[in-house]
């Protein structure tokens, strides 16, 4: 009998253990905590761990798929929870939020083969000056081709540079590609962590500066084709880098989405120490930074000035000569939750609903958030103490509140399987895929 106690408590034992290591991952108090959502018919599963503060993923097919690691500059494949590669190494800066930050496939639609597959990568390079000691770094778009063959990433070209100083702060780094092959960008302002100041030199019409200095390429989205070029004439201006930009007036941006059902770009935004947003993000989009965060006036140190009327004109945006237009977020968060990665889930295979419905992550407690949209969808559908669009810190969330425990959510994808991926950061770097719990 003494046996057969040993021997189960020993299996129990090896239960746990191996639990923990495949399902768990570190929450940010250290303990080990499950990521979980809250509908009982949805459940979590584990994809690929021990990953390096994972940055984003996409996919080349079913159960396969490509990503990138923030620090380590590598690029992996993933298929079917094998870690292959890297198929690239890049000697990224990695200082704060710098690093490769950002990662996106374009197929070749005309063919079955996946040999002609490109994928674009965001990332940051930094060079010190052997005199002054000084760091000079930017932010770069490259092109790469996939071989199949050799597992690796070939064929580099430089398609876009940007700015990257003051830093080390605000690189946003999100790319996506439309249905037009567009390929969309987030950049920040670029502007230093500490108490988020300004520095001279580095104030632009784009941050909404009213004497400021010609956009540079911080602080917006943009919009380019997939060889780097301006999409047409530019919707702000003529003039590069102003014809590049899609949307401007951004601190700081780690996600953006496309609503397939209209094709509208939606952002997430990161505030100071309040106002983090969700905008509807139409072309020529101004996110009011820095003369407006949520829906509060900022006054010269950024800080709250009192509610924002827009209907009042008391604050002056810059508007490159009425293209560019300011619009009110859909939905701010009072107090800071970091959102990140914004995903439609244009699936029924969670459910019919949740089919088209927005999910946004959060680098704070792992949160997964999930809100219906109105009817035109170019607002979300909120009630109760969230109808004003304010979520503070007296608001019930718990209807918007979908999955925690996923650490710092870097990503979200929807597979070609149809179900929702989720990225987890850090701490404990892992992919997880949601699914139904009869699955």
């Amino acid at each position: 009998m003494y046996l057969i106690f040993i021997s189960l408590f020993f299996l129990f034992c090896l239960f746990l253990l191996t639990y923990i290591s495949e399902y768990s991952i570190h929450g940010q108090n250290g303990t080990l905590s499950a990521p979980s959502v809250s509908d009982s018919n949805l459940r979590v599963e584990l994809v690929a761990q021990n990953l390096d503060f994972p940055t984003g993923i996409d996919f080349l097919g079913k159960d396969d798929f490509l990503l990138s690691e923030k620090d380590t500059g590598n690029v992996y494949r993933i298929f079917n929870g094998n870690v292959t590669g890297p198929l690239i190494h890049i000697d990224v800066g990695s200082k704060d939020e710098r690093g490769l930050l950002g990662i996106a496939i374009s197929k070749n639609e005309n063919t079955s083969s996946q040999d002609n597959s490109s994928v674009y990568l965001y990332y940051t390079l930094c060079s010190k000056d052997k005199i002054t000691h000084s760091q000079d770094c930017g932010n770069f778009i490259y092109k790469y081709q996939l071989d199949f063959k050799s597992n690796k990433l070939i064929d580099p070209k430089l398609i876009v540079s940007l700015p990257g100083l003051p830093g080390p702060s605000h690189n946003g780094g999100k790319l996506l590609t439309d249905k037009q092959k567009n390929l969309f960008v987030t950049i920040g302002d670029l502007q230093t962590t500490k108490f988020n100041q300004n520095m001279k030199g580095y104030d632009t019409k784009a941050q909404n500066i009213i004497n400021g200095t010609f956009p540079d390429g911080r602080a917006g989205i943009l919009r380019i084709t997939q060889d780097g070029k301006p999409n047409g004439t530019g919707i702000l201006g003529d003039n590069y880098p102003l014809n590049m930009y899609y949307a401007y007036g951004i601190k700081n941006s780690f996600g953006i989405g496309i609503d397939a059902l209209t094709g509208n770009l939606w952002d997430t935004e990161n505030g100071p120490q309040f106002g983090d947003e969700i905008n509807l993000v139409k072309p020529g989009f101004n996110s009011g930074w820095e003369k407006v965060q949520g829906f509060w006036k900022l006054n010269q140190i950024r800080e709250k000035e009192g509610v924002f009327n827009d209907s009042s004109k008391e604050v002056e945006f810059v508007d490159f000569n009425g293209k560019g237009k300011y619009s009110n977020p859909e939905f701010v968060w009072d107090r800071p939750v970091v959102p990140t990665a914004l995903v439609f889930l244009n699936s029924e295979k969670l459910g019919q609903h949740y089919k088209n419905d927005m999910f946004v992550g959060s680098g704070k407690k792992g949160t997964i958030f999930h809100f219906d949209l109105t009817p035109k969808r170019e607002s979300l559908d909120l009630n109760g103490t969230l109808a004003d669009l304010v979520n503070s810190k007296e608001d019930d969330s718990s209807k918007i509140h979908f999955g925690e425990n996923f650490g710092i959510v870097t990503d979200l994808k929807v597979g070609p399987d149809g179900y929702l991926y989720v990225v987890s950061g850090s701490p404990g770097g892992a992919v997880f895929r949601i699914v139904p719990s009869s699955k």
